[in-house]
C-alpha cells in the first residue's frame, strides 16, 4: 500500500470524517483494446485522472483509497505523480469489483499490512470512470449515508428492463416509472459497510456488483436513494461523453476550430427556424478540433459547459444539441484522418439513434 502527498484545505460539507473507495482494477473488456479504460487518455489525459481531480477538488474527503491491479501499479503511480494527486492510497485490487473494493475497505479498517489510514465514519464508493462527479451529490449521498446508513444516487431508466423466457421469447416488462437505475456515487457508514463485505458470501462476491443491496442482505440497512443529475455517466464504450445529458435528430452542423465557430448550413434558414419555434425534433451537432498541443483542456471546458446549459435550455423546444470532439496534433495527421473517420461514425449514429441521453454530451472519437 503506498500513501501519496497530503494537503490541508478547509472544513466545508458534512460535520464527518469522509474517505473514498475507488475500484480500479477492470480490464475495460466492453471498451475494447489492450488499454483498461480508466487508464485510457482523453485529451492526453488518463481518464481516471480525471476523477481522482474531481474527488481531491473536495477538502473534506479526507483520504482516497484506489484498488489497481499488480500490473498497472507503475502505472497508477506515474499518473499521481505526474498530475500531482494527492490525498491517494494505492492497493492491490481483487479480482472482481467487490472484492477490489474490499480490499479498500481494509486499508481504512486498518486491516492492510503497513495501513496508517484512520478509519473514516462515512466511506464514499465511486468509479474510477465516472469522472464528472459534483460536490454537491456527494454531500447528498454522505449526509443521506450518515442518517441512514446507506445511501446512493439514482437516475431515471432510458429503456424499459424486459425479461425474456428460456426459449427465448418476452417473459414480462418492468414498469419503468416504478423503477430507478443505480448509479454511483454511493456513500455508507463504515461500519455497515465493512461489516457487510466481511460477511459477504464467496458468490456475492464473484458475482455481485451492487454494494448497495450488500448493506440491505447483510445489514439490513435500507439505502437512501437520492435523485442524480444527468452527467452521472459511466464511460463504457468508445465513444466517450464528456459533460451533459439528453438527445436528438436533424441536419444542422457547427465547426469549432481554434475557437472559431463556423456554420456549415449554406444558409442560414435552419437557425431563422429554431429562433421562431418552428423547428421540432431537431438535431444541432457541433464538432469541435482541438490541438492537444496548443489548446488546453481547461481552455476548452468553458465553453463545453455553456455547451451543455445552451442544450438544457433549447431541449425544451425539442431541439437536441450533441458535441463531438476530435482530437489531433499537429504533428500526426494520419491520426487526425482517423479520428475524423470515427467523428463521422459518431454523427451517423447520433442522426440515426435520436438517443435522449446524450444531449448535452461531448462525445470523443
Amino acid at each position: 500500500m503506498e500513501r501519496g502527498p497530503t494537503r490541508d484545505g478547509g472544513e466545508p460539507g458534512p460535520a464527518v470524517a469522509v474517505a473514498a473507495v475507488l475500484p480500479a482494477g477492470g480490464c475495460g473488456e466492453r471498451l475494447g483494446g489492450p488499454t483498461p479504460k480508466q487508464f485510457c487518455p482523453v485529451l492526453g489525459r488518463p481518464l481516471i485522472s480525471y476523477t481522482l481531480q474531481a474527488l481531491q477538488r473536495v477538502s473534506w474527503i479526507k483520504d482516497i483509497v484506489v484498488a489497481v491491479t499488480s500490473e498497472n501499479m507503475d502505472m497508477m503511480r506515474a499518473i499521481i505523480h505526474q498530475y500531482q494527486h494527492q490525498r491517494v492510497t494505492l492497493v492491490e485490487a481483487g479480482a472482481t469489483r467487490h472484492r477490489s473494493i474490499f480490499n479498500g475497505l481494509k486499508a481504512l479498517a486498518g486491516d492492510h499490512p503497513h495501513s496508517k489510514l484512520p478509519t473514516p465514519t462515512v466511506v464514499i464508493i465511486h468509479d474510477a470512470v465516472r469522472p464528472f462527479v459534483e460536490e454537491d451529490v456527494l454531500v447528498s449521498v454522505v449526509t443521506a449515508a450518515k442518517d441512514h446508513g446507506a445511501a446512493g444516487a439514482i437516475r431515471p431508466l432510458v429503456s424499459t428492463v424486459i425479461t425474456p423466457s428460456a426459449d427465448g421469447c418476452l417473459d414480462q416488462s418492468l414498469d419503468r416509472a416504478k423503477h430507478r437505475a443505480s448509479e454511483m456515487p454511493q456513500a455508507f457508514l463504515f461500519d455497515v459497510i465493512y461489516r457487510a463485505y466481511r460477511q459477504c458470501s464467496d458468490h456475492d462476491l464473484e458475482f455481485g456488483t451492487e454494494c448497495l443491496h450488500l448493506a440491505l442482505k447483510y445489514c439490513h440497512t435500507k439505502a437512501k436513494l437520492v435523485e442524480g443529475p444527468p452527467d452521472l455517466w459511466k464511460v463504457r464504450r468508445k465513444a466517450l461523453p464528456c459533460p451533459g445529458g439528453t438527445e436528438g435528430s436533424g441536419t444542422l452542423k457547427r465547426a469549432l476550430v481554434k475557437g472559431t465557430s463556423v456554420t456549415l448550413c449554406p444558409n442560414g434558414q435552419d437557425l431563422q427556424k429554431i429562433f421562431l419555434g418552428e423547428c421540432y425534433n431537431f438535431v444541432c451537432i457541433n464538432v469541435h478540433f482541438l490541438d492537444s498541443q496548443n489548446v488546453s483542456f481547461s481552455e476548452r471546458m468553458k465553453e463545453l459547459m455553456e455547451m451543455k446549459d445552451f442544450a438544457k435550455e433549447v431541449k425544451e423546444r425539442n431541439i437536441f444539441l450533441y458535441g463531438v470532439l476530435v482530437c489531433f496534433t499537429q504533428d500526426n495527421l494520419q491520426q487526425l484522418h482517423e479520428n475524423v473517420r470515427q467523428g463521422a461514425s459518431i454523427i451517423t449514429s447520433l442522426l440515426k439513434d435520436r438517443n435522449a441521453g446524450l444531449t448535452g454530451q461531448l462525445l470523443i472519437a
